[in-house]
């Protein structure tokens, strides 16, 4: 009896962590070999993502992800020596608008718990914005090993070491503020929950958040 096709991975979302680029022009072109590149590379990024989304660390090699890309393997070995390679490069992309999207979150006319409960909204609404990108690298990354793992742990520590900065400076002389591994604790348990969320089939990240941020605004009231 059959039992259908495997459904192919869902699409990442464009626009929020990654840009689909334009198609190549047929046939002989004036394109530089860097741009070339540079959008077969993206291709092999995005295409790298959705499977690892879609089936985990095991559906990501190369010929799939290139096939996904429309790339040919001497494209792929031009851009990453590896899968884990290419793998990383799009999880360094995936953190790099973190950064961007939560440093832009600004404190002016807002109490610290405000700014908190701002932090919190960009992150959960940047993983909502792409359920495709934030499953591959919430949820799936995670088991590809020690570096994955290294790369985890720097990204967050980074983000804590920088809360917590943000908030002595935000006190003053005058107030106190938590050690700094508290605040990374903190998003050790953010990022657990949202990832915890992103493994159902029907993600609940505003609901989430709810629930987050009233701990998380109690722990770090001023």
């Amino acid at each position: 009896m059959p039992t259908g096709s495997e459904p192919d991975p869902t699409p990442i979302t464009d626009g929020v962590f990654f840009t689909v680029p334009d198609p190549l022009p047929r046939g002989r072109h004036r394109l530089p070999r860097s741009e070339v590149l540079a959008r077969q590379r993206d291709r092999l990024l995005i295409a790298a993502t959705e499977l690892l989304a879609h089936g985990g660390p095991g559906a990501v090699g190369v010929k799939p992800v290139c096939s996904r890309a429309g790339a040919s393997l001497a494209a792929f070995y031009e851009c990453f020596e590896t899968k884990e390679d290419c793998i990383f490069a799009a999880y360094d992309r995936f953190i790099a608008v973190f950064i961007e999207r939560l440093v832009a979150v600004h404190g002016e006319g807002r109490t610290w718990e405000e700014y908190v409960g701002a932090v919190l909204d960009s992150y959960f609404e940047v993983l909502e914005q792409d359920l495709v990108v934030a499953r591959a690298f919430q949820v799936e990354m995670d088991s590809l090993g020690p570096e994955a793992r290294r790369r985890r742990r720097e990204a967050l520590h980074g983000l804590g070491q920088l809360l917590h900065q943000k908030h002595r400076e935000w006190v003053g002389t005058q107030g106190e503020v938590l050690p700094e591994a508290a605040y990374i604790a903190a998003l050790y348990g953010v990022r657990q929950l949202a990832s915890d969320a992103l493994d159902t089939p029907t993600p609940d990240l505003p609901g989430t958040r709810d629930s987050v941020a009233v701990w998380v605004s109690r722990a770090f009231a001023t």
